[in-house]
């Protein structure tokens, strides 16, 4: 299947997925948006307000100030695909707890397996701990990492933590500016990659931070 099969595929599953209790309260699934050959995937914690009446990931104010963010390094929604460890809205916005995570995280996995980006950029703490696990994002925030699949993953503060504590806005400004520098790194790991795919070993070695940030 090609990514535009699977994540067509992973979007229709979404719409009728029944595997948590969110399903009950939802208006629309939001499975994610954005262009099936993107480089790079942003990934926040859940839909809210706006999102689960449009069915469209971050829609509302926090969707605006990344949407500004995009701007800010030359890109647009078209350019990236966004999407959300979960995948419908949490009662009033609240944390999405680790069920519904854990129900989620097989389209969430497929939608990267079907992207194959060079980055990942985690919008969030919830989105943060797949990656980087119980590390605080006050600490990380900012800092990349490679990843032994392949991809380089970067920690960010949620564009909505800039709407509620307005001294982060300047601090997700400056980290957003990395971006292009981690996706140039990614690149040129992707040039220097053998071609042929090298399973992972069991006891993989930590994620190595980039002497970049």
């Amino acid at each position: 299947m090609s990514s535009e099969e699977i994540l067509r595929e992973v979007a229709v599953e979404v719409s009728t997925c029944s595997k948590c209790n969110l399903c009950k309260g939802r208006t629309r699934a939001v499975p994610g948006e954005g262009s099936t050959s993107a480089k790079i995937l942003f990934i926040g914690e859940g839909p809210g307000y706006h999102e689960d009446q449009q069915g469209r990931p971050f829609v509302g104010p926090a969707g605006q100030f990344l949407d500004e963010l995009l701007a800010s390094i030359n890109l647009k929604r078209s350019d990236v695909f966004i999407t959300n460890v979960v995948k419908c809205r949490p009662p009033q916005n609240r944390d999405p707890q680790p069920d519904e995570i854990a129900a989620c995280n097989n389209y969430l996995d497929r939608q990267i397996e079907a992207l194959k980006p060079r980055v990942i950029v985690t919008l969030g703490r919830f989105s943060m701990a797949k990656f980087f696990g119980n590390e605080k994002i006050s600490v990380i925030h900012g800092r990349a990492r490679k990843k032994d699949a392949g991809y380089i993953c970067i920690a960010m503060y949620h564009p909505a933590a800039g709407l509620h504590q307005a001294s982060l806005k300047d601090v997700i400004r400056e980290d957003f500016k990395k971006i292009p520098l981690v996706m140039a790194e990614a690149e040129r790991m992707a040039a220097a990659a053998p071609k042929v795919a090298v399973a992972p070993k069991k006891n993989e070695e930590p994620p190595q931070q980039l002497s970049l940030f």
